[in-house]
C-alpha cells in the first residue's frame, strides 16, 4: 500500500501536467500546409489599345513556416483578352487561353506587429506582402494583326510564346478558427501585380515595354495535417 500511494500520485501529476501543457497551446498551435483555390479578374497592359477584364482559376499549396509567413505555389489556368479591331485604329485584338505557374514568399504583418494589446494591430496582423517568381505558357487562340483604319499597318508578334514573369501581391487573410483556436478555414482577397520579362502576353510584339498582367483575386484555403506546430505567441486574440 505505501509503495501504490507515490505511483498514483506520480500518475495523477504527469495527468496533470499533460492537461495544463495542452491547455497552454490552445491559440498557439497551427497547421503546416494549406490547399485552396481563387477566381482572378485580369486585365493586361500591353500592346493592345483598351484593356478588359477576363476571369481565371487558381489553385495553390501553402507551406505555413508559421501563420504569418508562408510559401506558395499557384497554378492558374484563365483567358487575357484586349483590344478592338475594328474601333481602334491599330486595330489589334487577342485573347490568350494562358496558364501560369507561381513560387511566392509571403509576409503577414502578424510576423513581426505586437497584436497582443492593440484591436488596430490585430486586425492589421493579417496584411500581407509577396513576392516571387512566375512562369507563363501564352496561347493565343484569337488575334487581329491588321488595321482597317491604316491601310498595310501591321503588328506581329507569336501565337504561342513562354516567358517569366515576377509576381507582386498585396492581401489580407481572413482566417477563421476552429474550436481549439487553430486557423482552419482562410479567406483571401489580394490584388497582384505581375511584370513579365517579355512581350508576347498579348501576341504583339510592338513598343519598347514588357507586357503586365493585373490580377484581383478572392479565394479559400483549408488547412490540411495536424496541428502539431506551436507558435512563438497567440494567433487569435
Amino acid at each position: 500500500m505505501i509503495k501504490l500511494i507515490p505511483r498514483t500520485t506520480l500518475l495523477t501529476l504527469l495527468v496533470c501536467c499533460t492537461t495544463f501543457i495542452a491547455k497552454a497551446q490552445i491559440g498557439y498551435n497551427y497547421a503546416q500546409y494549406d490547399i485552396g483555390t481563387s477566381v482572378g479578374f485580369n486585365k493586361v497592359y500591353g500592346d493592345a489599345e483598351t484593356v478588359t477584364t477576363m476571369p481565371s482559376i487558381n489553385f495553390n499549396f501553402t507551406y505555413n513556416a508559421t501563420p504569418f509567413t508562408n510559401f506558395v505555389f499557384e497554378v492558374q489556368l484563365g483567358k487575357l483578352r484586349g483590344g478592338d479591331s475594328v474601333l481602334t485604329k491599330s486595330g489589334r485584338y487577342f485573347n490568350n487561353d494562358f496558364s501560369a505557374f507561381i513560387f511566392r514568399g509571403q509576409l503577414q504583418f502578424g510576423e513581426f506587429l505586437d497584436y497582443s494589446n492593440s484591436r488596430f494591430n490585430n486586425a492589421l496582423k493579417n496584411l500581407y506582402v509577396s513576392a516571387g517568381i512566375g512562369f507563363v505558357r501564352n496561347n493565343i487562340t484569337q488575334i487581329s494583326r491588321n488595321s482597317e483604319k491604316v491601310p498595310g499597318y501591321y503588328t506581329g508578334g507569336d501565337d504561342k510564346s513562354r516567358e517569366p514573369f515576377i509576381p507582386l501581391r498585396i492581401g489580407y487573410e481572413f482566417k477563421l478558427y476552429n474550436r481549439y483556436s487553430q486557423p482552419g478555414i482562410k479567406i483571401d482577397l489580394g490584388y497582384g501585380y505581375n511584370y513579365v520579362l517579355g512581350d508576347g502576353l498579348d501576341g504583339f510584339t510592338a513598343g519598347s515595354k514588357n507586357d503586365v498582367y493585373s490580377q484581383f483575386t478572392l479565394g479559400v484555403k483549408f488547412s490540411i495535417g495536424a496541428a502539431a506546430i506551436s507558435y512563438r505567441k497567440q494567433i487569435t486574440y
